[in-house]
């Protein structure tokens, strides 16, 4: 492992040594255990490092996937498939990081079934650019503030303080029912798991769920909700505009605790409400509503250069803006 590797994803280094391997084939021999770091098993977020030694299996592409891989690289200029430039608003950058405002509907790379995604898109927009790597994740559905280390250092800093807990992330969420005031710390243990697979998949798709605290397999986690604004109490449908900060950055985090009070995220597609869901994105009801309302809209780090502390927010975008002006009160 070269210097140039090293802080890394295990699933972004694999997909640049491996051109032309589809990336639904790189997810599926990690998740295997075919690959391996000093002899170790390894998850796709793991960081590879200088020195380390990475066993990758055997991987022999058919003709016809070569030739498709190929054809692919061709039409992009590079290798790994087409991928389109695309730049995305950014709220602050200088020479060690930027950060975007990104869009729900766009995942932050590719893999388990998305071509591509705001890394690669980024990258093909700036090819002057020598580094960009993606300090954290947003899900697919998920908007908001979105940061790309510039310089390795600036990676490894920032990825240490969201370790160290010393970043500030706080999202807008709008759930279904009447928060309680007085429930303000959520602090459940989360588990992911897969879902039985279907349609002849090599597995399941991902899920989380809360475990007791005396799981073996759970991982702490903590989130702290404030309420912003609820529905009037004559309105039909109680909605709850919800300020969540979290204080550990787990894998659907914030979805599921919610979910697991019985108020579930609105728009939300694993764990929410379907039928509520259904009838928002028909317009069925006093707002319209195509997407999951959770968005990042507030972040707090410190520069990884100067430790300047830096406050970062992206408002709410304009779907979301309209659906709180059509079911909440004027002062939301």
């Amino acid at each position: 492992m070269d210097e140039d590797s090293a802080g890394q994803r295990l699933d972004n280094f694999l997909m640049r040594q491996l051109k032309g391997v589809p990336k639904t084939h790189v997810y599926r021999i990690i998740r295997s255990g075919e690959v391996r770091i000093n002899k170790g098993r390894v998850a796709a977020d793991s960081r590879v490092q200088t020195g380390d030694l990475v066993r990758i299996p055997p991987i022999r592409l058919s003709e016809r996937a070569d030739e498709k891989a190929q054809a692919m690289a061709s039409a992009s200029g590079k290798g790994g498939g087409f991928v389109p430039a695309k730049d995305f608003p950014v709220l602050f950058e200088d020479d060690y990081f930027l950060a975007i405002n990104k869009p729900a509907g766009v995942a932050v790379h590719g893999g388990s079934g998305v071509s591509f995604g705001v890394i690669e898109q980024l990258r093909m927009a700036r090819p002057q650019a020598r580094f960009l790597e993606l300090v954290h994740r947003l899900d697919r559905e998920t908007s908001g503030i979105l940061l790309i280390a510039k310089k390795r250092s600036a990676l490894k800093n920032l990825q240490d303080q969201f370790r160290d807990r010393e970043t500030g992330k706080t999202y807008l969420a709008m759930v279904l029912g009447i928060w309680s005031e007085r429930l303000k710390v959520l602090d459940k243990p989360l588990h992911k798991y897969l879902l039985a697979a279907k349609d002849g998949a090599a597995e399941g798709e991902r899920r989380v769920k809360v475990v007791a605290k005396d799981d073996p397999d759970g991982m702490p986690s903590l989130s702290l909700v404030k309420v912003r604004a609820t529905t009037e109490p004559q309105a039909a449908h109680a909605y709850s505009l919800l300020e969540v900060t979290i204080k550990t950055g787990r894998t659907h985090q914030i979805r599921v605790h919610l979910a697991s009070e019985g108020m579930p995220i609105l728009g939300d597609d694993k764990y929410g409400n379907f039928e509520v869901n259904k009838e928002l994105a028909r317009g069925n009801g006093p707002g319209s509503l195509k997407r999951m309302f959770l968005h990042a809209w507030r972040f707090a780090c410190n520069h990884p250069a100067s430790g300047e502390r830096l406050e970062l927010r992206a408002e709410l975008p304009a779907d979301l803006s309209a659906f709180v002006r059509q079911v909440l009160p004027p002062t939301a």
